[in-house]
């Protein structure tokens, strides 16, 4: 098998999972913008996520985030998603927009919040059952904002209860992946900060949990990739959240800030074997568009997604594993730049043709007339955004 095809072959069997939340209407603090057309229900935005597939062919799962995507049947859910060419995928929890949440769910102060915090979680590894999905996400909004507020190692220790105790739920196929935030909504301490704290709770659980990166969850000028490196040289990476980040929070489309970045995150991938599905890891966006539509920020991002593994791909292993032996800078780093350098839009649209796609996605989507579609037929109701 030649490079070309080889790296076609393993295009061909990327997969990126797609976040339900991202077809609301989404803004930031100052200001929600609701858009024509927007699903009312998750139903619909199964239907704007198979969209996405239908384009690209390389994103057949989309992942749920309870209660906001609730509904009384799972399982009819499920043969909706068959029906329209997906499959439900990762599961994420929510115990961080109830009152209640104030001062933390799991690491909570007051015990009675921590059960009502766990019972979610365990009522998500429920829908997990009924979804025949194999993750859960936990990402944990808890912290505080002062110092002497409360028991900073208190709280891990409650934290640790809680992930025991989820961990002792799932099922034999099933895992709990635990995402990490450098800061916000809590600017003393977050519970879960760093991808440190991450991989000691996930030790402590058990083998069932892994770490999940998220590329916007981190301060400034932070390697990301050697965690990524790290992760996978522990068995603990166990999927990323895809954005981009200019200042602070996540909410910009992958590769829009820094697609040098995403390019260096997915040659740890490579190398360490992760591309593919056996190893595990799962690749995942977790973005919010906020003023582009959303299926075509959708496949874009999924486009960008698979430029930046394509020109992974294309890293000469060989010529860099004999730089780097011999201690040549230049040369190892040059090896990266030119994979780096090279435009992969020719190979990637071979690989779509390949599949039986149109080779340019997006204005495949445009002339499908699906966008028109759905704003004549979504007239009422109330429409899907942040808490729905």
């Amino acid at each position: 098998m030649t490079t070309n095809q080889a790296v076609v072959a393993a295009l061909r069997s990327q997969r990126i999972e797609l976040p339900s939340w991202a077809f609301g209407n989404s803004g930031t603090r100052f200001k929600v913008f609701a858009q024509k057309g927007v699903p009312r229900d998750p139903y619909e935005k199964v239907a704007d996520a198979a969209q996405v597939h239908r384009f690209t062919g390389v994103a057949p799962t989309v992942a749920l985030h309870i209660p906001w995507d609730r509904v009384d049947d799972y399982a009819d859910l499920a043969r909706h998603a068959a029906d329209h060419g997906v499959r439900l995928g990762t599961i994420n929890s929510n115990v961080f927009q109830d009152d209640d949440y104030m001062l933390g769910s799991v690491c909570n102060p007051d015990a009675r919040v921590r059960r009502k915090a766990l019972d979610h979680l365990l009522v998500c590894v429920d829908v997990m059952d009924a979804t025949a999905s194999r993750d859960l996400k936990l990402w944990f909004s808890d912290g505080t904002n002062y110092p002497g507020q409360d028991d900073i190692r208190a709280r891990q220790d409650r934290l640790a209860e809680a992930l025991a105790a989820v961990h002792a739920r799932l099922g034999p196929d099933q895992r709990m992946v635990l995402e990490y935030k450098f800061f916000e909504p809590s600017f003393y301490t977050m519970d879960v900060p760093d991808w440190g704290t991450a991989y000691i709770q996930c030790v402590a659980a058990g083998p069932k949990a892994k770490v999940v990166v998220d590329t916007g969850h981190h301060a400034p000028g932070t390697n990301i990739e050697f965690i990524v490196a790290s992760l996978l040289r522990a068995d603990r990476l166990g999927g990323f959240d895809f954005n981009s980040r200019f200042y602070a929070d996540d909410d910009l489309m992958v590769g829009s800030a820094d697609p040098f970045q995403l390019f260096r995150i997915m040659h740890e991938v490579v190398q360490a074997g992760a591309l593919d599905a056996e190893s595990g890891v799962a690749f995942m966006l977790d973005q919010c568009h906020n003023i582009e539509p959303k299926i075509p920020g959708q496949i874009r991002s999924v486009m960008n997604v698979q430029e930046a593994t394509a020109k992974a791909l294309l890293v000469d292993a060989e010529a860099l594993a004999s730089a780097q032996a011999r201690g040549d800078v230049l040369a190892a780093n040059g090896v990266l730049m030119d994979a780096y350098d090279t435009d992969v839009r020719p190979l990637i649209a071979e690989v779509r043709v390949g599949l039986g796609l149109d080779p340019d996605p997006v204005a495949a989507y445009h002339r499908s007339g699906y966008a028109a579609a759905i704003e004549a037929e979504r007239v009422g109701g109330q429409q899907a955004g942040w808490g729905a």
